[in-house]
C-alpha cells in the first residue's frame, strides 16, 4: 500500500509570497502536496480544520489573528513553520528546537535545511511538544514590539523584474532613488555584483519603513544604506557628495542633510 503523500497550508497576507514559497516548494520537496492557502490567520484556522494537512507554513504577521495565534489553534495536530520577515519574533522557538522558522526573503538552502528538520519529525510521527508556554511567550513578544516600538524596520522589499518577482533583502541595498512615479533600487546580487530594479512604492513611504540606524535621507530624492558609503566628499558652497563602495555612481546630498555629516 502505497503511503499518502505529504501535505501543507501555506498561510500569508501576500499572493505573490504565497506563490513564491509553493514553486520554492515544489523544487525541494516535489513529493510535498499543497491543500491550502490562506490570506489570514482566521482562514489559515477554517482552512485547516477543513483539509488537516500535516505542515503550516504559518507567515507570523498577518491581519486579524497572527501566525502564532493560528499556531496556537493548530497546536500538535500539524508540524509548524514560521515565516517570517523578523527573525526576533522566531529565533527563540527555534534556538529550543521546538518549533522552526524560515526569514523572508526565503532562501534556497534554509529551506532545504527546515524541510529536512520537518521529513525527521514525520518519520517520527509526532508534532513538536510543549509549544503552548512558548507560543504564549512569542505572541507576548509581538505584543510588545508592536505596542512600544512600532512594527519592526523593513527586512525585504519586493520588485517585479520581467516575468520574476525578486524580494531584495534590505541589507544588500545600496540606495534608493526617486525616479518619476517608481523608486529605483540600486542592490548588490547573490554574487556581489551591482544590480538595479524600480519598484511602484514611493520613496517616502519606503524611507518610513527602514531601519533609521542604516539608511539616511540624504536628499529629497535619496535614501542611502550607510554601511555602502565608501567616503563623503565635501565642497564648495554647502555641497556635498557620497561615493559608494564599488559603485561609480555618486549621490547627492542637500544642504538640509549636510548635518549627518558634521563631523567630517
Amino acid at each position: 500500500m502505497t503511503a499518502a503523500p505529504p501535505t501543507a497550508l501555506i498561510a500569508d497576507d501576500e499572493p505573490l509570497l504565497r506563490e513564491v514559497l509553493a514553486n520554492q516548494l515544489a523544487v525541494v520537496w516535489p513529493e510535498l502536496e499543497i491543500v491550502a492557502q490562506a490570506r489570514n490567520g482566521r482562514e489559515a484556522i477554517r482552512l485547516f480544520d477543513a483539509k488537516r494537512p500535516g505542515i503550516c507554513f504559518l507567515d507570523v504577521h498577518m491581519p486579524g489573528l497572527s501566525g502564532i495565534e493560528a499556531a496556537n489553534h493548530i497546536g500538535r495536530r500539524a508540524h509548524v513553520v514560521f515565516v517570517t520577515a523578523y527573525d526576533q519574533y522566531a529565533v527563540q522557538a527555534f534556538a529550543q528546537g521546538v518549533l522552526d522558522y524560515i526569514v523572508k526573503p526565503v532562501e534556497h538552502a534554509r529551506l532545504a535545511e527546515t524541510v529536512a528538520r520537518v521529513k525527521e519529525r514525520l518519520q517520527a510521527s509526532q508534532p513538536a511538544t510543549n509549544t503552548e508556554s512558548l507560543l504564549r511567550q512569542l505572541a507576548e513578544q509581538l505584543a510588545n514590539l508592536q505596542g512600544k516600538s512600532g512594527p519592526a524596520p523593513l527586512r525585504w522589499i519586493r520588485a517585479q523584474i520581467g516575468e520574476t518577482l525578486r524580494l531584495i533583502a534590505a541589507d544588500d541595498i545600496d540606495y534608493l532613488r526617486s525616479d518619476a512615479k517608481y523608486t529605483r533600487i540600486a542592490w548588490r546580487n547573490a554574487g556581489g555584483q551591482p544590480a538595479e530594479a524600480l519598484v511602484r512604492t514611493p520613496l517616502k513611504e519606503l524611507a518610513g519603513q527602514l531601519d533609521p540606524t542604516q539608511f539616511a535621507q540624504v536628499h529629497r530624492s535619496v535614501v542611502v544604506n550607510l554601511r555602502a558609503i565608501s567616503h563623503v566628499h565635501r565642497g564648495e558652497h554647502d555641497r556635498a557628495d557620497i561615493h559608494l563602495k564599488g559603485r561609480d555612481e555618486v549621490l547627492p546630498v542637500s544642504r538640509s542633510f549636510l548635518h549627518l555629516f558634521k563631523q567630517m
